[in-house]
């Protein structure tokens, strides 16, 4: 079967998700279930994307039905073992900003596809790296983007991605928040 005319049920709200796969010829509905974004301390942060993926696809698996593949995916920013995820408030965004100005991090999103007859998780991982922000850039970006559904406080495809991210290592679209060509590699031979 081509993988395009697999037919997925994307357990996310993230519209950026959405965009990305049906740019990328997709055929998906949304089916969404909230799940706590928790997961055992003693596990290492490059396997916590993974986790959080698979998580929230097992929590959405009752939308499963025979011919289709859930995906679900969770994507992180990490710095020095440190997870930063989505801000709670300016103060924090502000605070995770100023963490990151001038750094090399690591986003990592992390994927799961479930059918009725097989699962796979993996991850996407790139590098970012990111000019020093000043107080007024960090005050600006917070108060124009708002960016509180954003890991990491910021997306790569607003104003500090265009402006302020000097070079990436790997995968434009897996910073966005979802590895579009790892999908599209991993559903060749996936059975449903």
């Amino acid at each position: 079967m081509n993988v395009l005319t697999k037919k997925i049920i994307l357990a996310s709200k993230s519209p950026r998700r959405s965009q990305l796969l049906r740019e990328a010829g997709f055929q998906f509905e949304i089916k969404t279930k909230d799940t706590p974004e928790d997961f055992p301390d003693e596990l290492p942060v490059e396997e916590v994307a993974a986790y959080l993926a698979r998580k929230k696809a097992l929590a959405a698996k009752s939308f499963l039905e025979a011919g289709k593949v859930l995906l679900a995916a969770d994507t992180i920013v990490t710095l020095n073992q440190e997870i930063f995820g989505k801000p709670t408030d300016a103060a924090d965004a502000r605070s995770i900003l100023r963490a990151l100005s001038g750094k090399e991090h690591l986003v990592i999103t992390g994927v799961c596809l479930l059918s009725t007859q097989q699962e796979k998780t993996f991850s996407g991982v790139s590098k970012v790296f990111m000019e020093e922000l000043s107080t007024e850039e960090i005050d600006y970006y917070i108060e124009q983007f708002q960016p509180y559904d954003k890991a990491g406080a910021y997306a790569i495809q607003e104003w500090i991605g265009l402006n302020k991210i000097s070079k990436i290592e790997g995968s434009y679209v897996n910073i966005m928040g979802l590895p579009v060509q790892m999908i599209y590699q991993a559903l060749q031979d996936f059975k449903v």
